[in-house]
Formats: C-alpha cells, structure tokens, sequence
C-alpha cells in the first residue's frame, strides 16, 4: 500500500499542492478503508456461517400417535421430501393404509412391543436416535459404534388422561392411560431440541406443516426451540392433571 501511495504522489506531480494533499490523504486512508470493508465482510459470513450451522435437515421421523385425524398430509409432504418413517402398532398400520413406506420401531430395536403395550419405544436405539448430539463428537462416534440412527422429527401425542378421568372409567383404565413412551419422547426431543423437532400434540400439526411447505424438511434452530416450548407445556400440563388425580 505504500507503493500506491509513493505512486499517486508521483502522478500528483504538477498539480496544485491543496489537491495534492487531499489526494494524498485519501490514499493513505485508503488501507483503513479496506481493513473495515473487509472486518464488515467477515461478520457477515461469520453470520451466515452461523446459520447455516443451525439448520437441521429432516431426514428420520418417528411417529407414534393416539391422534390420527389431520396427520395425512403431514405425512404424504415427509414422504415427498424423502423423509423415512418410523413408527410403531396402529400408527404404521396407518401410515402403510396411505401408501407411504414405513419402517417399524422394532426393526431398529429388534424388540417388539412387550407387557401388552407398555414397553414399545423405550430403548437406546430410539431414544439415543434423539438425544445424540449432532456436533458432539463422543455421542457420534457412539451412534456409528452401535448403529444408532439419528432421528430428526419426532411426532407424539399422548393417552387422553384426562378424558378417561372424565369419563367414569374405573381406576385400572385410568392408569393405563397414563403415558411413558410418549411423555418420554417429548421430553427426550425437546431437550435435544439443537438438533430435533418436536410435535407433542395434534394442536401443533397446523405448524409443522407450515413449516414444512416453506421451509421443505428442514428447520432453523428458532423453529425447535418454538415446538420444545410448546412439548413442555404440554408434558407440564399432563402431569399436573395426573398429580391432580392421584390427590383426589
């Protein structure tokens, strides 16, 4: 840069001095002004960098629901953006019923579903799948050694609690609607929500799918954090009405 300026002040031979100088002076200003054109640019990829490191592709989804009424197009846009599906019991049956491919739970767990219901989704392949953590280096090397698939999207809704209280059931009915693998999930996604989204109930449907018509099958880290505010007012409210219960 003091090349250029030996050579403007050549060139500036022969001209006034008040124009020398302001010529002068604005080349040696010159190497400042790069220096902060060049700073602003770094921020600014910095930033784009930043967000691009944010955004989670949605390649798996686990979908386990009491609630099946408004998930069709849902799933048929997952299906189109080459989402693979997992699922489990009525839930697959309904997902197959529309012609989407869908890959049960116990394929990854090589456990079927046991104790008539209760014991389905709780083990390591499924919730290490959503808990691992994309930019830990420990958790992936721990996924690949023993084939751990990440999951991205998960959609769960719970057993209606509160409308078998309603109803008059009798109290072994009412504790079997107390959901495990659900509540587990929800909470398991939401935690890990850097990395996973989270529907905890069929009011975030509408959501989902919205994000999914704009954004296609990904997610921007505002977007998870959103649905994992929304999963833990859901867990909260459902062990409130639980607790209630027991308290009656």
């Amino acid at each position: 840069m003091g090349i250029f300026c030996k050579f403007v002040s050549f060139r500036m031979r022969g001209c006034s001095d008040f124009f020398k100088k302001k010529v002068e002076k604005d080349a040696a200003r010159l190497p400042k002004m790069l220096y902060l054109c060049g700073t602003k640019f770094n921020r600014k990829l910095t930033k784009t960098n930043k967000n691009m490191a944010e955004t989670r592709k949605i390649k798996r989804a686990l979908v386990s629901v009491f609630h099946k009424d408004g998930l069709e197009e849902i799933l048929k846009t997952l299906n189109q953006e080459g989402v693979e599906l997992l699922s489990t019991g009525g839930t697959q049956a309904f997902i197959e019923s529309l012609g989407i491919p869908c890959k049960k739970v116990e394929d990854v767990t090589t456990y079927p579903s046991i104790l008539g219901g209760r014991v389905k989704t709780l083990h390591p392949k499924v919730f290490g799948g959503i808990l691992g953590r994309r930019e830990n280096e420990g958790d992936q090397q721990q996924m690949q050694q023993y084939e751990i698939p990440e999951i991205d999207l998960v959609i769960v809704d719970l057993y209606p609690f509160e409308a078998t209280v309603a109803s008059g059931a009798s109290e072994a009915d009412i504790i079997e609607k107390i959901d495990i693998g659900g509540i587990s999930l929800i909470r398991a996604a939401a935690k890990n929500f850097r990395d996973v989204i989270i529907v905890p109930s069929k009011a975030e449907y509408g959501a989902l799918l919205d994000l999914l018509k704009k954004q296609g099958a990904q997610s921007e880290l505002a977007d998870r954090k959103w649905f994992a505010t929304q999963a833990f007012g859901v867990s909260s409210h459902y062990d409130t009405a639980i607790h209630d219960w027991f308290v009656k």
